[in-house]
Order: structure tokens, then C-alpha cells, then sequence
């Protein structure tokens, strides 16, 4: 039997990336959310350009530090790795509400000012807003992992750690990046960004790391924000003022 195949590049498999591919990379990650959160445009189809280069450009980065070579965080996406994603997704979305019922109860939560708006959407808009969030999310998976590999990478070529040693630093900084992204969103909440953004971060880092596939953490997240989207939209179109 061949061993699991391991986490790319922190060990120079497939290829070797040095510390200025790294620094290039995670200057990629850092543009491409700034510019996700600073463009201007609000109409079709202008508005799927930023979550296009969200996704694109740390990927472009990845491909331009590695020989133009395939990003080595996707894999083949078979029927068994679909369901792990499916299956994580259920378990983001469980995890993660349990978080948000603690925190808000013990400290207070701020409302997703976009999900709740989805309550006044149209079929059409919902359409859109669901097709721009997919492109969205797996760049949202590729800005999480990629800082989390380069971590490793640092602690374990630079700083003479273990892997292990060096795998928990880096999902802890990646968790961390990841619920500060979401700062913004939520009104500078670190209580809430920390509790309930770090802890759906940390079941989809593990669906990660447990396939060393991209396209399984991808699913899950989509499922636990599309969770969130499409319980918005049915509670805003529910029928009132029926008589019973």
C-alpha cells in the first residue's frame, strides 16, 4: 500500500517554493482580499469580478512560484470525497451554531448585514448572489490554506520544528487570519469572529487535511453558507397574515 500523500511544498513535494515565493504568495493573499472588500462595483455582471480575482490571483501566484504548474491543494474529486465534503459541511453548519447560540447568549452577536438582506430577494438575485458566493468560497478556502502552508512551511524549514509542531502553529495562524478577514462583516466583533468565524474555520481546515483536497473543504464551506443563505431568503418569503 502507498503511504497518504502528504500536505504540498512545506517539504519541497511536488516542487520546492523558497521564502520569496511565499512572501509573493501571501502578498497575492492580502491583495486579493483588500481588493474583495474595496471594490466599487454593484452591478451585473461587474459585481463577479472581485470574487473572480478573490479566487484567481493567490491561485495565478501559486501556478506563476511553481513552475506554472497545477495547484497542488486540488485533487481529483471523486464520489466518496464529495460526500466527505457534504459531510463536513453538516458538521461546519452544526459545530458552528452551537458556537453562535453560546456567543450570542453569553456576549452578543452582530448581524451578517448580506444574508439578512437575502429575506428581500428576488429568485434572480438569489441566483446571482449564489453564484458569485460559490466562486467566493473556494477563494476563500485558497486564502486559508495557502498562509497555513507556508506557516508550516516556516516552522519547519526555518525554525527546525516538527511537523506537528509546526501543523499546529500554522492552522492556529490560518484560523486566526481567517476570522479576522471576517472583522468587517461583523462590525469588529472579535468575540463573534473568534467564536463562531473560528470555529467553522477549524472543521474546514480539518476537511482539508484530512482529504489534502481543496475541492472537499470548498464543498463544505459552500454548504454551511449556502445554509445560511437559503434559511435568510425562505424565512423572508414566508407566507404571513395567512388565515388559519
Amino acid at each position: 500500500m502507498s503511504a497518504k500523500i502528504d500536505l504540498p511544498y512545506y517539504a519541497g513535494v511536488p516542487v520546492a517554493i523558497d521564502g520569496r515565493g511565499w512572501l509573493l504568495v501571501i502578498a497575492s493573499v492580502i491583495v486579493a482580499f483588500f481588493q474583495l472588500i474595496l471594490a466599487p462595483f454593484d452591478t451585473v455582471p461587474l459585481i463577479f469580478v472581485p470574487a473572480v480575482v478573490f479566487m484567481g490571483l493567490p491561485l495565478l501566484t501559486l501556478m506563476a512560484v511553481t513552475g506554472w504548474r497545477p495547484p497542488a491543494i486540488f485533487r481529483p474529486l471523486d464520489l466518496k470525497q464529495f460526500g466527505i465534503g457534504i459531510g463536513f459541511g453538516v458538521l461546519t453548519v452544526i459545530v458552528s451554531g452551537i458556537a453562535g447560540f453560546a456567543v450570542a447568549t453569553l456576549y452578543g452577536a452582530s448581524p451578517n448585514a448580506a444574508v439578512a438582506g437575502l429575506a428581500s430577494y428576488g429568485p434572480v438575485d438569489l441566483l446571482l448572489f449564489l453564484a458569485r458566493t460559490f466562486v467566493q468560497l473556494i477563494g476563500e478556502e485558497a486564502v486559508s490554506i495557502l498562509p497555513l502552508l507556508a506557516v508550516l512551511w516556516l516552522c519547519v524549514s526555518k525554525f527546525g520544528l516538527s511537523r506537528r509542531a509546526g501543523l499546529v502553529i500554522a492552522v492556529v495562524v490560518s484560523t486566526l487570519w481567517f476570522s479576522a478577514m471576517h472583522l468587517p462583516t461583523y462590525d469588529w466583533n472579535v468575540v463573534q469572529c473568534l467564536g463562531i468565524i473560528g470555529t467553522a474555520r477549524i472543521i474546514l481546515t480539518l476537511a482539508y487535511l484530512a482529504t489534502r483536497n481543496l475541492w472537499v473543504s470548498s464543498i463544505a464551506h459552500i454548504v454551511n453558507d449556502w445554509t445560511l443563505f437559503l434559511t435568510s431568503f425562505a424565512l423572508g418569503h414566508l407566507p404571513v397574515g395567512v388565515e388559519g
